[in-house]
This record gives C-alpha cells, sequence and structure tokens, in this order.
C-alpha cells in the first residue's frame, strides 16, 4: 500500500449556461499522503469546494469534470458510476460540511441517524450499530454519549454539533476526509478542540485529509502542506512552514497581509482614510452635536428562558441567558462583545437593542430614555430610526423577491426622511458610499458575492441615519481579504457619521482591531470590560486569558504537535 492516498491531475471543472462554459477549476493538481492534512485555501469563489465536491462525485447540476483525473489508492474515480460512487462514499471518504445544522436530520435523534450510517455502511444490525455509534461519540468527545444519543440536533451547541458530523463522516471508517470550512462559525477555544480532534483521527487512522478554509490561523496551525487558490486555478503550493513564513507569489502575501493581528493594534483598521460625499450630509441631517456621557446604559439585566419538561407531569423550568448588572457604551465608541458559543452576546445584544424583553432590569438610551417607558408608536418608529442591526447571515437578511433599491428604499419610505422624487438618487448614494456602483440597485440580492450583499445590509442600516449599530458576528463566514475591506468601511463610517456601535464576535484578533473597550461574556455574565489594548495585553480574567491562548496565529506550527 502506498503512501500516496489521493491525486489529482489537471483536473477541469467547468459549468456549462446559457451565455457559454465557465471554467470553475483550471487544471488543478494535488496530492494527499496517509497521515496528512492538506490545507485548500483561497478567497471565495476560488474553487476550493469544488474540488472536494468533485472528489466525491457531488458536483452540483449542470457542473462536470472536463478533463484531468481524480485517483484514490491508484483507481480513477471519474471513470466510476453513479452507483460505483455512491457505494464509496463514506466507505472509503468521508465529508464534514460547513453548517452542522443543515448537516443533520432535525426530526431524527443524533442516535439514530449515526446507528444507521453505520449500519448501512458497515453492513450490520442496528443493534451492533448503536454499540459503535456510543463509542464514536465518546471518541469525538461528546460526555455522557450513551445517554445523549437519544437527543435531537438542536439540542447540542454548535461545537457539539460539529462533532457529532465528525462522527457521522467517520462512520465508514473511510480513508480520505475532506473538511469542508468546518469551523467557520465556531468560537475560538471550540475551534481548537475540531481542529485537535481532526488531526487526533488523522494521525491515529492513518487517514488523509484535505481540509478547505478562508482562515490562514486555522491552516498554519493545523495543515502540514498549503494548496493556494485563485480564480479557479492554483497559485502557490509547498510546506505550510515554508508557504506562510516565505510566500512567493504576491496573491498569497496579500491574503496573509489582509489578517487581522492578534497580538498588535494597526492602524489600517483603526484610522482608515476619512471618505466624504454628499450623502454624509443627508446622514448627518438633524443630529445633534456630539455630546460627552454615556449613549447606553443597563442595570440590573436578566433574561431567563423557559426549559422544556422532563416528564409530562414535570414543570417546566428556565435558564438564565444573561445576568447583567451594569453596562456602558460612551457616545461614539466601539464596545467589543466577546465570549465562546452560548455565553449570551447575541442574546444581550438583542435586548440592548430591543428586539427581545429582559426578563428584569432595564436599558436606557441616552436620546430616548429607558426602554419600557417607549411605549407611544411616534416614539417606538424613532427608537427604531437610531438603532439598527447588522446581521451575521447577509443572504437571509435580505429579502430575495425584492430588488436592491426597493430594499434600500422601502426603510427610507417608511420614515418619511425624504421626498419621493430623491429616494432614488439617495439609493445610489448609499451604495456608492459602501463601495458599491449606484446601479446596484436593479439587481437582487443573489446576484451579489457575500461580501457585497454585507455592505448592502450596511447600506439599509444607514439609509435610516442611525447612531448606534449592533453589529452581530457581521465578517465572520468572510474570506480574509473581504474581511478586511469590511472592518476598514465600519471603522471609517464611525469616524464620518459618529456612529456608536456594539461589535459582537468570537474573532479576538477582528475586536482588538475595532474595539476601544471590550467585553468578555461567560455564562450570561461579564466577567471582564476593559480597555482594550490593556485588555489583550494583561487580562484580568483566566477565561479571558483561556480564550486568547487558544486563538489560531498565522505562523509556524512544530512538526511534533502532530502527534500530541
Amino acid at each position: 500500500m502506498t503512501d500516496l492516498l489521493c491525486k489529482t491531475e489537471g483536473l477541469q471543472i467547468t459549468f456549462p449556461n446559457r451565455l457559454g462554459d465557465f471554467v470553475a477549476v483550471h487544471g488543478f493538481d494535488m496530492e494527499v499522503r496517509r497521515g496528512e492534512i492538506v490545507g485548500l485555501i483561497g478567497e471565495s469563489g476560488a474553487g476550493k469546494s469544488t474540488i472536494g465536491n468533485a472528489i466525491m462525485g457531488l458536483l452540483s447540476h449542470p457542473g462536470k469534470i472536463t478533463s484531468g483525473s481524480v485517483h484514490l489508492d491508484g483507481e480513477n474515480l471519474i471513470q466510476k458510476s453513479v452507483s460505483q460512487m455512491a457505494h464509496l462514499r463514506g466507505r472509503r471518504i468521508g465529508m464534514i460540511f460547513q453548517d452542522p445544522m443543515t448537516s443533520l436530520n432535525p426530526l431524527m435523534t443524533v442516535g439514530e441517524q449515526l446507528s444507521e450510517s453505520i449500519s448501512l455502511l458497515q453492513d450490520i444490525s442496528m443493534s451492533k450499530a448503536r454499540t459503535i455509534a456510543i463509542e464514536r461519540l465518546d471518541g469525538v468527545g461528546i460526555p455522557d454519549a450513551a445517554n445523549r444519543m437519544g437527543q435531537y440536533p438542536h439540542e447540542f451547541s454548535g461545537g457539539m454539533r460539529q462533532r457529532v458530523v465528525i462522527a457521522l463522516a467517520m462512520a465508514g471508517d473511510p480513508d480520505l476526509l475532506i473538511a469542508d470550512e468546518p469551523t467557520t462559525a465556531l468560537d475560538v477555544s471550540v475551534q481548537k478542540q475540531v481542529l485537535d480532534l481532526i488531526r487526533c483521527i488523522c494521525v491515529d487512522r492513518s487517514l488523509g485529509v484535505i481540509l478547505v478554509t478562508h482562515d490562514m490561523g486555522v491552516i498554519s496551525e493545523t495543515a502540514d502542506r498549503v494548496y493556494v487558490m485563485r480564480h479557479g486555478k492554483l497559485v502557490e503550493t509547498g510546506p505550510t512552514a515554508q508557504v506562510i513564513g516565505t510566500p512567493s507569489e504576491q496573491y498569497t502575501k496579500d491574503l496573509i497581509s489582509a489578517i487581522p493581528s492578534i497580538d498588535e493594534r494597526e492602524e489600517r483598521f483603526r484610522n482608515p482614510p476619512k471618505k466624504t460625499g454628499k450623502i454624509d450630509q443627508w446622514l448627518l441631517e438633524g443630529q445633534q452635536g456630539e455630546r460627552d456621557g454615556d449613549y447606553l446604559t443597563t442595570s440590573a439585566l436578566t433574561k431567563d428562558f423557559a426549559t422544556r419538561k422532563t416528564t409530562f407531569w414535570g414543570k417546566s423550568g428556565s435558564f438564565r441567558a444573561v445576568e447583567v448588572d451594569t453596562m456602558t457604551i460612551k457616545r461614539g465608541e466601539v464596545l467589543g462583545l466577546v465570549g465562546e458559543s452560548g455565553s449570551g452576546k447575541s442574546t444581550l445584544g438583542r435586548i440592548l437593542t430591543g428586539l427581545i424583553k429582559p426578563t428584569t432590569g432595564n436599558v436606557s438610551f441616552g436620546d430616548h430614555g429607558p426602554l419600557a417607558d417607549i411605549r407611544s408608536a411616534s416614539a417606538r418608529k424613532a427608537f427604531r430610526r437610531d438603532v439598527q442591526v447588522v446581521f451575521q447571515d447577509p443572504y437571509s437578511s435580505l429579502n430575495s423577491r425584492m430588488r436592491v433599491g426597493q430594499i434600500l428604499a422601502e426603510p427610507i419610505r417608511f420614515h418619511g426622511l425624504a421626498e419621493r422624487g430623491e429616494i432614488d438618487r439617495l439609493v445610489g448614494a448609499l451604495l456608492e458610499r459602501v463601495g458599491l456602483p449606484a446601479d446596484s440597485g436593479r439587481k437582487f440580492p443573489h446576484q451579489f458575492s457575500g461580501g457585497q450583499r454585507q455592505r448592502i445590509c450596511i447600506a439599509r442600516a444607514l439609509s435610516v441615519r442611525p447612531r448606534f449599530l449592533l453589529c452581530d458576528e457581521p465578517t465572520s463566514a468572510l474570506d480574509v481579504s473581504i474581511q478586511a475591506d469590511m472592518l476598514a468601511l465600519l471603522m471609517e463610517l464611525r469616524r464620518s457619521l459618529g456612529l456608536t456601535m456594539l461589535f459582537v464576535s468570537h474573532d479576538l484578533a477582528v475586536v482588538r482591531q475595532v474595539s476601544d473597550r471590550v467585553a468578555v461574556m461567560k455564562q450570561g455574565q461579564i466577567v471582564e470590560c476593559r480597555d482594550a489594548e490593556a485588555l489583550y495585553e494583561a487580562p484580568e480574567s483566566n477565561y479571558t486569558q483561556m480564550l486568547l491562548d487558544t486563538a489560531p496565529r498565522v505562523g509556524v506550527r512544530k512538526p511534533t504537535e502532530l502527534t500530541n
């Protein structure tokens, strides 16, 4: 048996359409050996996931391999029939998909899904499969695996769901594992656990692993070799230490330079060149001059959620998601909010913006007073104008049936901020203000990339001339270069328009670059809230120190770390 497990030669993947053939991957060559993790990195649209799907035989219609070969242990997979590829999937090739929630059936328990897969792939009885399933869940770090077999996917955290997906991918004991963005939406501690798990499985079972990601830090700390892609073409390849440490191609250098640093604050994010335009006069119209003091304050804030009954006759319990005594955000300040998944970050953000009501306590805005006292329709409307949200997923935040121009015009019209004849001009100016062509308003959301859709979401938030923005993980799904552009845009808008921001993220490097102060949440409570630089240089909480220590960094991983 040779060490070379998988090899692609001259792989070309084409998607025919009415305007001609679109070549998604051009003559791609790659080798994967047993016990090796190979990183596949590049910006969105580079063709990374397309290659993984091609190896699995899962190219979406009408995509097809038009030339080249894909070999697994010397067998050319392109020559396999559909039924032969179906037999290989799971047994010889496993895949970990990006979103664990959409990879799992919400109507089946985790145990049922895993046992069924093991029974089918290993051709054994369900009783034997269930025993193996419990061992697999225990092996991927699920505590109390026997009891959790009876739970549904929604009862697991994001990191635990990803562990279940890894167990499913390993159900048939495959030789090759393809991990497609397995840590995109995970916080730093869970991300490290998942990557450590993949690394251990790779070594213990002599698997070949293809790790598809846009995160250079993940590649730096995990992969043995790396392939850098751009527009479907291979740009650079080599050992990870060589490509990350001394890249030879300008594109690779640009990718690395775009990564925010967790170890120091960079001026390119903090003080981007200030831009102004005619639209800024309209955006600032009617705003009072900036005053010192707090823009937002909280007092004895809690939020409880009901838990389901353990028995039919039992009583419902409650789970405390947020318990924050006092918290302030100053005018014109960016407050970063970090913590692990389930720590209560997004819940707190939604309470502060009035999207959900607290169980006890109150939130008070300097221009509007306590939220509990905002009762009249006119007062609520004024508050909604001043407080806006930029959500994590730009696609689900936009109405897919409306053109972008209609999406931006609707809030302007609803709040009566301009005459009907002026709205189209303002929409075009708003699009230009966030870096898009003025005629983009004619298109639908699906015709834009992820980064462009996030710019549209920012333009929509600005369209009502707000004073406060909640940015809830606005860059988590973006690749590093687009992420850098988005951060620079937000910081420039903050400077030009005097916006106050709450920036929620699990990316500690991003939070350091954009925040004046940082609040760290753990299990619904703020364990530390200090000046950003002081917190990063000398954290007072052990929990904060743990988060900083586990954050991925772009550097050289020691070879011995692979086997630890």
